[in-house]
């Protein structure tokens, strides 16, 4: 059931009501007694999530099997022997 609020025009009196939703606005202010009563538009409630499923941690990235992974460590190479490539080039100091 939803939560109205309401407003008393002659007052200025502030409430909310909680009626179902074929329920009659409320016209009679139960402070002041007048019928000056205005229902007004609020903007709802955020959404509520209910229930399994809805974790942070469903929807988390999957880390790959030790036998899938693409970044694996390469050894480190050292550099080129001189002869290849003429010791002109920047992995040998001059």
């Amino acid at each position: 059931m939803p939560t109205y609020q309401y407003e008393c025009q002659a007052c200025g009196h502030e409430f909310e009501e909680l009626q179902s939703m074929s329920d009659a606005k409320l016209t009679k202010c139960p402070k002041c007694h007048k019928k000056k009563l205005a229902r007004l538009i609020g903007g709802g409630s955020g959404m509520i999530f209910k229930g399994t499923g809805f974790y942070e941690t469903d929807y988390k990235k999957k880390t790959a099997p030790a036998g899938d992974k693409k970044d694996s460590a390469k050894p480190a190479s050292s550099p080129a022997p001189a002869g290849s490539c003429g010791g002109k080039c920047a992995c040998h100091p001059h």
